[in-house]
C-alpha cells in the first residue's frame, strides 16, 4: 500500500532520515530530485542506519557502528562486515510529498 511519509522539502538533501511505519523502521533519502528507501536497520547489526554517513556520488549510505555500506538503489551491501542486504521499498515523489509503497 501506498503510505505518504511527509513533504520532501522536510528532507535534508544528502542525509538520512528515520520514520516508524506500520511496525517497520525506515531510511529515508534524499539525493535532490530523488528520494531512496530502505530498511533502517543495518543487517550486521542492530543500528539505525539513517544515522550514517550518505556517499551521493555513490548511493550508498554507511552503517555508524561498523562502517558497512548499502547500496541505496538495491538494499545490497557494498562492504564488510554486512553481508546481507537490507530492505529496499519503491519510493516517489507525488505533488512534493514522499510516497512509499510498502508491500
Amino acid at each position: 500500500s501506498a503510505t505518504r511519509l511527509g513533504a520532501v522539502g522536510d528532507l535534508i538533501d544528502g542525509e538520512g532520515c528515520r520514520f516508524d511505519v506500520e511496525g517497520r523502521s525506515l531510511a529515508v533519502i534524499r539525493l535532490g530530485d530523488s528520494v531512496y528507501v530502505i530498511g533502517d536497520t543495518c543487517s550486521h547489526a542492530e543500528i539505525s542506519l539513517s544515522e550514517g554517513e550518505v556517499d551521493p556520488a555513490a548511493c550508498t549510505i554507511e552503517c555508524p557502528k561498523h562502517g558497512s555500506e548499502f547500496d541505496l538503489r538495491t538494499g545490497e551491501p557494498r562492504s564488510l562486515p554486512a553481508v546481507r542486504p537490507v530492505p529496499r521499498y519503491e519510493a516517489s515523489v507525488v505533488d512534493g510529498d514522499v510516497v512509499v509503497e510498502l508491500t
